[in-house]
């Protein structure tokens, strides 16, 4: 696999502190998805972090089930959804081996597509494949290369060319993706280290046909 940021350097970002993509919050697009009533059945949340979206969901009534392949952050979502009272469920899981049953309706990818190399993208969309009904839809928020934010970016290309066959990408367009700017970043913006930042990212609806 190539160019990908590797399992470890998360598991060990996690262990160190908060990391630049926990904001303590839903993502602002996700949370229009769901009020636009594109999140609908049984929902897989991979990359799933500290939580966010999958207490979201699962306060709102959804059957969500979050995902991660850093232990850590699976415990620490554990904990955000026990501090909240909601009963999210929560599995450490190899984002390029979800398991092959068709079980999810729904798909909410917030910055786990944009950190695989062209290799991985494509390795991790056919393990989408596998566990998605056929009709299902997969949101994905990924960060844009039409802004240098740092970490990896993608181009609109590349976005569309993660889904080979048995995919329909519907819809891609741009939107923000909120974060927190580190030093470097937070120095070329103007703003305060640790402030949250809006960054250019791109919104794609996929269906799996």
């Amino acid at each position: 696999m190539n160019n990908s940021i590797s399992g470890e350097h998360f598991e060990q970002t996690y262990r160190e502190g908060n990391p630049p993509w926990v904001i303590g919050a839903p993502q602002p697009a996700v949370v229009e998805l769901e009020r636009q009533g594109w999140i609908g059945g049984s929902v897989l949340d991979p990359g799933c972090g500290e939580g966010e979206h999958t207490i979201l969901l699962t306060e709102l009534g959804y059957d969500v089930l979050g995902v991660d392949g850093s232990r850590t952050a699976v415990v620490r979502a554990r904990d955000n959804a026990a501090e909240r009272g909601v009963a999210a469920r929560f599995e450490v899981a190899d984002a390029f081996d979800l398991g092959t049953e068709p079980r999810f309706d729904t798909v909410v990818d917030s910055a786990l597509l944009h950190v695989f190399g062209e290799v991985e993208r494509r390795a991790y969309t056919r393990s989408l494949h596998a566990v998605c009904a056929p009709g299902a839809v997969v949101h994905v928020l990924a960060l844009s290369d039409a802004e240098d934010a740092g970490g990896p970016r993608l181009s609109a290309e590349q976005v569309r060319d993660s889904f080979g066959a048995g995919w329909l990408v519907e819809s891609l367009r741009p939107e923000v993706y909120r974060g927190v700017a580190n030093e470097e970043y937070a120095a070329r913006l103007g703003v305060s280290p640790n402030e949250q930042v809006d960054t250019a990212a791109w919104l794609a609806r996929v269906r799996r046909i």
